[in-house]
């Protein structure tokens, strides 16, 4: 018996797009673009990518329909067939947690989207007339905004699992990603040992690397989180040394071994080593840029 494979995008018709509305207006086009994410044509996934971070995470900003995306893209993301996958969790991080940086970390959402907390749909309506009617009332948007903020970031915390396998992913670019991506939600018993177990020699170096920073802001009250990160100081590639000792910075301050001051201070010499080029991460910090973090954490900042 024949069975039809299953697509990534299947649901897209259970989902009343032209009843949502992103940066621009009604979201009837964003099923368009994400099945051109599927395209054979480099240069129509180039274009379908570009209008969908346009419409959906407009300058930094959520929309009503964003949090209907996160699930699609996870689906793109999974499947091995899907072209440029690496770009496909760049947009889902874009979407899920927008202009974000480890400056918020540790993630308290309760918090980050507190003004939300009183949101109806009824000042969604109004906020929603208001943008795209010019006979509307304004609305209050702000709280709106967060509100389509805190929407897409659950969206993506209620299938964070997913990313777990992404850390193990043939392409070392996407298995890094994940780990940074994990930073962000629940610190669950399996996700943090999956974090701590990720190897630390030839193609995962740079996930491992991702992970430890990860780990540096998850499970505070965890040693055995600290034991890894400790026995990473020895890894033989300095890059995993370096994002261990800048993680135990951040977990315990100046409490980290010395071993650990020794990797920082060792940081400033191998910096053609730690490049952005030579040791490419997704986090938008440089490694320089955390080593020096690390020496604040401890009070031995310039």
């Amino acid at each position: 018996m024949s069975t039809t494979a299953r697509s990534p995008l299947d649901g897209l018709k259970a989902v009343d797009w032209a009843g949502l509305h992103h940066a621009y207006g009604p979201a009837d086009d964003v099923p368009g673009q994400l099945a051109a994410l599927l395209s054979a044509d480099a240069e129509e996934r180039h274009q379908a990518h570009a209008r969908l971070r346009g419409n959906v995470y407009h300058q930094g900003t959520r929309w009503q329909v964003s949090c209907h995306v996160v699930p699609f893209l996870t689906e793109l993301a999974d499947d091995p067939a899907t072209p440029d996958r690496a770009a496909v969790v760049d947009l889902l991080r874009a979407v899920a947690l927008g202009d974000r940086d480890d400056t918020c970390l540790p993630f308290e959402p309760d918090r980050a989207f507190a003004q939300a907390d009183n949101v109806t749909s009824t000042d969604v309506a109004t906020v929603v007339g208001w943008l795209y009617d010019e006979d509307a009332e304004p609305g209050e948007c702000d709280a709106v905004a967060v509100s389509w903020d805190r929407d897409a970031y659950l969206a993506a915390a209620a299938i964070s699992d997913r990313f777990v396998a992404w850390t193990r992913d043939p392409d070392p670019m996407i298995a890094a990603m994940a780990a940074e991506l994990l930073a962000w939600f629940p610190a669950t018993r399996p996700v943090v040992t999956h974090l701590m177990e990720i190897p630390e020699t030839g193609e995962h170096r740079v996930a491992r690397a991702s992970a430890n920073l990860s780990l540096g802001y998850l499970g505070p009250d965890e040693p055995a989180i600290d034991d890894r990160l400790t026995t990473l100081l020895t890894a033989g590639t300095f890059g995993v040394r370096l994002t261990a000792a800048v993680a135990l910075a951040i977990r315990l301050g100046d409490r980290m071994p010395d071993a650990g001051l020794q990797v920082l201070a060792e940081a400033q010499d191998r910096a053609d080593e730690i490049s952005t080029t030579a040791f490419p991460l997704p986090w938008d910090r440089s490694l320089l840029g955390f080593a020096a973090l690390a020496l604040y954490r401890i009070g031995l900042s310039p």
